[in-house]
């Protein structure tokens, strides 16, 4: 399993380093706000990185099918001792980790900026906490719904389903606000997604 997640982050390894250099900014503009005096609390731009982010995560679920279906890569992996189950599992948990790798350093920031120069009061971190599993089960669905579609025959169509899907999706979720509904509708949409998929990679012939 192991061998396979290595894999996927090389394919994807455009992505990753993508990933990792929108994080870089995403903290540099931060430190930079807050140290021209800008408060933590009205920095404003989480909402507009969470977007791109979200984008960039329907992008990579993309990505990571198309390649798989031009390049034949399962075609190639099942001719060694491995099946399609670890396959997708694979590639699942490497758009997992990259989410968390964008995610994870972004909310420690904000967390490590509020403790120094936010006000003292601990309802603010509990807000950015509820933020960062808002925005990491949206940017998750959306990555979900770039592996459903990519893995479509035509190439066009999937793309663009996708990004209008979660351009759709997004402002439901944003409408419906930080709640426990609006998590479990998400929580419920990636499981409907991911089910979905396994069935379509499962079944249709490579």
């Amino acid at each position: 399993m192991l061998t396979l997640i290595k894999r996927e982050i090389e394919d994807a390894i455009v992505l990753v380093l993508g990933a990792v250099i929108f994080t870089a900014i995403v903290i540099t503009v931060w430190v930079s706000c807050v140290y021209r005096g800008m408060s933590v609390l009205n920095i404003g731009s989480w909402p507009t990185a969470a977007f791109i982010f979200t984008i960039i995560c329907c992008v990579m679920g993309i990505w990571q099918m198309r390649t798989d279906r031009t390049k034949k890569i399962s075609s190639f992996l099942l001719t060694l001792p491995v099946t399609r189950r670890r396959i997708l599992i694979a590639r699942i948990i490497t758009g997992f980790l990259v989410i968390l790798l964008v995610l994870v350093p972004i909310t420690i920031t904000a967390l490590v900026l509020l403790q120094r120069f936010g006000p003292p009061i601990p309802l603010y971190k509990d807000f950015f906490l509820d933020i960062f599993v808002a925005t990491f089960l949206m940017s998750f669905a959306c990555y979900c719904i770039g592996l459903h579609n990519g893995w479509s025959s035509g190439k066009i169509a999937s793309t663009l389903g996708s990004l209008l899907l979660t351009l759709i999706f997004l402002p439901l979720v944003i409408i419906k606000g930080i709640s426990p509904q609006a998590l479990v509708i998400v929580s419920l949409f990636i499981a409907a997604l991911l089910i979905r998929t396994w069935q379509k990679f499962m079944t249709t012939s490579l």
